[in-house]
């Protein structure tokens, strides 16, 4: 941490109307965020901070040391922001008004309780369909609450141990490492939403005590670090970084200093590190919640333009989507598109077999499509069979990656990936969002990635692309 704590200078928010639709972020004070001398909260007024103060100007007319970044939101008039107490449940798909269906942005700023599974399963399906996730780690061994795991593991435990899909698929990890101090860099570049956001640019951060994360693109070629630690680049010590997950995106942050305010509840020992002029703190926080919430014009990785205006008519985009025309509109891996009696289509007579070689082989089936500007949903389906000759139950030897891809063949998305765990007799219907590439011509790219023995089929049948 910091020196002594002192009153953080207001940030000025960006010149802009209020939005017709504020941009919903919630909180999180589920996780034992204010354990110890930490006080991970935009205000001590829950749900909504407004109690405390309907018309907020300094961080001081609310408590908590993540005070100034709610304030500064707040201020904006285009966000709407809420926490989730302590001792509620993180869900998805419920009647509850803290849902995190009810919400474009969710924030867990360095969570010390592990997520049970279905908590897992709330905050990863709230990814997959759109929803943006801002994960703020600290170093390794901070357990604030003494329950047996810190913010690396509670974050760590998330990305790999879930039901939706744990096959590194936001593509990093999260090193356990506990780095003094240092001063992070941000990566030269003139573009990114995140460091050329509203709120102003980033040029770096801070570290006081906290931790890097190790990027694999091979997992998810979507991820991208912003920020490096002092003589690291590449796949290796990323500060912060982004990345996205089916329709939704993912920014992750080493280190709980930055966002400390240094104010807070009476008792607290707080720094403040949001205006320590090492770093621009507030401005990597603010133009992250930006980006994660959709606010700043950017789709799928964050580098192309979001859709406009304009006009849906109700259709299915997909040329040839059951195959019966062989390979007309598909492009990929020659004789992928068969007629072959060794998998049988689920209608018809032709079918996309990908891998099922029991050999390292890669297949990929794609389709160039133009999404309308004016569509509001556009939903990618398909019938999947998997066929496997693997008998684990825990690994992941072969997978399928459903994809967007740009016209130069950039990952923008991962859209869900399968695997030799997904083997089971007959076709099971998949359905992935593609609503954030309205106004928007890409690719829908299938990768079938099969290891060096025992065979696993991804065989497709029946695809579409329903807009309206």
């Amino acid at each position: 941490m910091l020196g002594a704590g002192t009153a953080a200078l207001a940030v000025t928010a960006p010149p802009a109307a209020a939005a017709t639709t504020p941009h919903r972020v919630l909180f999180d004070n589920s996780k034992a965020e204010t354990a110890g001398n930490a006080d991970w909260i935009i205000g001590t007024s829950q749900p909504d901070p407004l109690g405390q103060k309907a018309s907020p100007t300094t961080e001081k007319d609310w408590t908590g040391a993540l005070s100034a970044w709610g304030v500064a939101l707040q201020k904006t008039g285009d966000y709407s922001l809420k926490t989730l107490p302590s001792g509620n449940t993180i869900t998805y798909g419920t009647s509850s008004a803290l849902d995190l269906q009810n919400f474009d942005t969710f924030v867990l700023p360095e969570p010390n309780v592990l997520l049970s599974a279905s908590e897992k399963t709330a905050v990863m399906k709230f990814v997959q369909n759109g929803g943006g996730l801002f994960m703020i780690s600290d170093h390794i061994n901070s357990d604030r609450n003494n329950d047996g795991a810190d913010a690396v593991e509670v974050l760590n435990d998330l990305m790999t141990n879930n039901s939706v899909d744990s096959t590194d698929p936001f593509g990093f990890s999260i090193d356990s490492l506990n780095i003094g101090t240092d001063n992070p860099r941000a990566v030269s570049n003139t573009t990114d939403p995140v460091l050329n956001g509203s709120f102003g640019k980033v040029t770096g951060s801070i570290i006081r005590n906290g931790t890097t994360a190790t990027l694999k693109p091979a997992d998810n070629p979507a991820v991208k670090g912003l920020v490096y630690r002092t003589g690291s680049s590449g796949n290796t010590g990323a500060f912060f970084a982004t990345s996205t997950f089916g329709s939704g995106r993912v920014a992750f942050w080493g280190d709980s200093s930055p966002i400390d305010d240094g104010t807070g509840q009476s008792g607290n020992t707080l720094f403040n590190g949001w205006d320590d002029p090492a770093g621009t703190d507030a401005a990597l926080a603010l133009n992250g919640t930006e980006w994660l919430a959709g606010a700043a014009g950017s789709s799928g990785g964050g580098d192309g333009g979001g859709g406009g205006g304009g006009t849906c008519t109700a259709a299915q985009l997909l040329a040839n989507p059951g195959f019966e025309s062989g390979a007309s509109a598909w492009s990929g891996t020659s004789g992928v598109i068969t007629t072959d009696s060794g998998e049988a289509a689920r209608t018809g007579s032709y079918k996309a077999w990908l891998s099922g070689y029991g050999s390292a082989h890669t297949d990929t089936l794609s389709q160039s499509v133009s999404v309308p500007a004016g569509c509001t949903s556009a939903k990618l389906s398909f019938y999947l069979h998997v066929d496997t000759a693997e008998t684990t139950t825990t690994t992941a030897y072969d997978t399928l990656k459903a994809q967007v891809v740009d016209g130069s063949g950039t990952v923008l998305s991962t859209l869900a990936t399968y695997s030799n765990l997904n083997a089971g007799s007959g076709y099971t219907l998949r359905t992935l969002d593609l609503g954030g590439y309205a106004g928007q011509t890409v690719t829908v790219k299938f990768t079938g990635t099969e290891g060096s023995q025992l065979q696993t089929s991804f065989v497709i049948d029946d695809t579409s692309l329903d807009v309206s």
